[in-house]
């Protein structure tokens, strides 16, 4: 890498303009320190932390992640009881089987046991259902097919969420080189040579297109259940397509965990975009937390910086894609996507960071 010569300024924030909801992320099988994590929340100004896979265990390793045990009884314990007002939490319910092993031998079967688990985790303040990328990828039935997510088997699952109230936020594809070969040529290789597990260009799995066209068909299906949509809908590279998917869908908002690197390296469009649905976004990182990473998104989102970097998917720093640049947002724009969305979006979340967002003293 030739050395660069140019002179730029920093203002990376030490904390958020106004109070962040980061609500998407795992506590990475984290328990022994989630007393770290508020340490870092309280630094920068994060006010409440979601995490999307309460009820089961996800850590680093293996190529790329681990889906492990866990129990909502453990978040609970663990995270929410001895910080009041600053965790909630998803339940992925029984979406996260070894992806090795059939999701289900009886569909109507899973679908009961499915409902059920939901009903009651949302009745212990489950917040609402996470679906991991495992579906319509990697989870199969007992013939052996691919069980895609429009399944017409599952519609049970989310008519129980828009009965309940409860968003559902599915991760669907990857970004657009995860499903390319992996050679120099490929933005992504540096990546997929760390994380091996997350390439998909062998035959056995979907393609990109075909994962998107299933979910936005299940959207469409579905129009008073609330979608919500990580990783700018899992299409970053492509600002067009996600705004027609939102300007179709008034039950679908996304965010932009993972992926400031995408919007920072389009300034312009990201900008533009986020401005147009202000109230349509709202903030997550999905990384382990760390004080470096957080004001990194605040960088991109206050700022009209150039030329740094982001973290790489793991939170970490040294390697990168690509510079960026920030987009300068306005307040009050920065407001919502910090916590106002969430706060509307999420069905009982505003009784659980109310004392964080708005304390008494006030």
């Amino acid at each position: 890498m030739p050395t660069c010569y140019l002179v730029h300024d920093d203002h990376t924030p030490k904390r958020a303009k106004f109070p962040v909801i980061d609500a998407h992320n795992h506590l990475w099988a984290a328990w022994k320190s989630v007393d770290h994590v508020v340490g870092v929340m309280d630094q920068v100004g994060v006010i409440a932390y979601c995490d999307l896979t309460a009820n089961i265990s996800i850590a680093w390793g293996d190529g790329g992640y681990t889906l492990g045990v866990g129990s909502l009884d453990a978040f609970i314990e663990n995270c929410s009881k001895p910080h009041p007002n600053r965790f909630y939490g998803f339940t992925c319910a029984t979406f996260a089987a070894p992806s090795d092993q059939p999701l289900f031998d009886d569909a109507d079967e899973f679908v009961t046991r499915t409902t059920e688990m939901l009903r009651d985790h949302v009745a212990r303040g489950a917040r609402g259902l996470k679906i991991l990328k495992e579906l319509g990828l990697k989870y199969r039935d007992a013939r052996g097919d691919v069980i895609n997510l429009d399944d017409e088997r599952l519609a049970p699952v989310w008519e129980c969420c828009a009965e309940l109230g409860v968003p559902v936020l599915m991760h669907q594809s990857d970004p657009f080189g995860f499903f390319e070969p992996v050679t120099p040529d490929n933005e992504h290789y540096e990546s997929l040579k760390k994380y091996p597990d997350w390439s998909f260009t062998d035959p056995r799995f979907p393609r990109k297109q075909g994962l998107l066209e299933r979910r936005d068909r299940l959207v469409r299906r579905h129009p008073d259940v609330t979608f919500l949509l990580p990783h700018v809908a899992n299409f970053p590279e492509n600002l067009s397509y996600v705004s027609g998917l939102l300007d179709e869908n008034p039950n679908v908002c996304i965010d932009f965990s993972a992926r400031i690197d995408e919007l920072g390296r389009q300034p312009h469009s990201a900008r533009e975009f986020l401005i147009r649905y202000q109230d349509r976004v709202y903030f997550g990182t999905d990384m382990p937390a760390s004080a470096e990473m957080y004001r990194c998104y605040f960088r991109l989102l206050e700022t009209y910086d150039e030329y740094f970097i982001t973290p790489d998917y793991d939170g970490t720093f040294g390697r990168y894609r690509w510079h960026v640049a920030g987009l300068g947002l306005p307040d009050q724009v920065l407001k919502k996507i910090y916590h106002e969305n969430a706060i509307r979006l999420i069905p009982g979340l505003s009784e659980d960071v109310g004392d964080a967002l708005f304390p008494a003293s006030t």
